[in-house]
């Protein structure tokens, strides 16, 4: 029995024409996709200061240790009826300059100023809303 091989370079033989629309097509897949990335996970859609006392704030993850807390905001909402409960802003910190800041600040009145994104990446932390710096610290 005789198996005969033939090495066959598509590439080479495929019509010019449909060799450059597919290239064509494999660029804008990829610009679209890379577009896509910057906007989900990089675009600041929003930005602002909220204030509140700082309820906790921690350093934890299994493969990607960051900085997350919570603060209390004041005033009350209400999510099913007959129930009360306080304002809850939850957030992550990129830079550790402003988190070991806030490590010495839990308990007290807090100013941040933040970045809100469509999406979170597990290096920046577990929340949509990234603060990036502390605008103010009322002393008691």
């Amino acid at each position: 029995m005789v198996i005969f091989a033939f090495k066959i370079n598509y590439i080479e033989i495929m019509n010019p024409k449909i060799k450059k629309t597919l290239t064509f097509g494999t660029i804008i897949i990829i610009l679209l996709l890379g577009i896509f990335v910057y906007f989900r996970f990089y675009f600041v859609f929003g930005e602002g200061v909220k204030a509140g006392e700082l309820n906790y704030f921690v350093h934890k993850g299994y493969l990607f240790k960051t900085y997350e807390g919570k603060m209390i905001q004041n005033g009350f909402r209400s999510q099913t009826a007959g129930s009360i409960q306080s304002y809850e802003f939850s957030f992550s910190v990129e830079d550790e300059a402003v988190a070991d800041s806030l490590m010495h600040c839990s308990g007290k009145e807090v100013e941040l100023h933040y970045r809100e994104y469509f999406a979170t990446l597990p290096w920046r932390g577990v929340n949509k809303f990234v603060v990036d710096s502390i605008v103010s610290v009322k002393q008691e």
